[in-house]
């Protein structure tokens, strides 16, 4: 399958779960400390994440990971959030300890928050609605 225009067009695209709020607390929490604007966001629930995801191989329901593009390469899970913050405003890059933690261990912590997010934090009944400043980075078709 040929890569998206969406994803020729953006260098940063974070596809998350949009009705998770864990999920969606985290896509905030990184928007306001992008200060550079590197990253561009879409939700998995939406046609461009479902478009990212088949591209992907990855199934259309693959809710229980955040997925990062980056310049046209994916990372998922613990990998994800690494490439994520190293992007933030300081301190956030200072996580980028977790590296020193084998992947299958960050992974299964990442599993387990995961598993169960929606019993811990809740879920709503749609995907967030960004508003004002958010809304422009957002690649959604919805």
């Amino acid at each position: 399958m040929n890569t998206p225009n969406i994803i020729e067009s953006n260098d940063h695209i974070i596809l998350f779960d949009g009705v998770c709020n864990l999920c969606s607390g985290f896509l905030q929490f990184i928007y306001k400390r992008d200060k550079s604007g590197v990253f561009n966001y879409t939700w998995i629930q939406d046609k461009r994440g479902i478009e990212i995801l088949d591209w992907l191989n990855l199934p259309a329901n693959q809710s229980d990971t955040i997925v990062l593009i980056e310049h046209g390469q994916s990372s998922t899970k613990s990998t994800a959030f690494l490439k994520i913050v190293r992007h933030l405003k300081f301190p956030w890059p200072l996580l980028r300890i977790g590296y020193l933690i084998p992947v299958f261990i960050r992974d299964a912590i990442y599993d387990w928050v995961a598993k169960n997010r929606y019993q811990w934090f809740g879920k709503k009944g749609a995907c967030m609605i960004p508003t004002g400043d958010l809304l422009e980075r957002f690649l959604s078709t919805n």
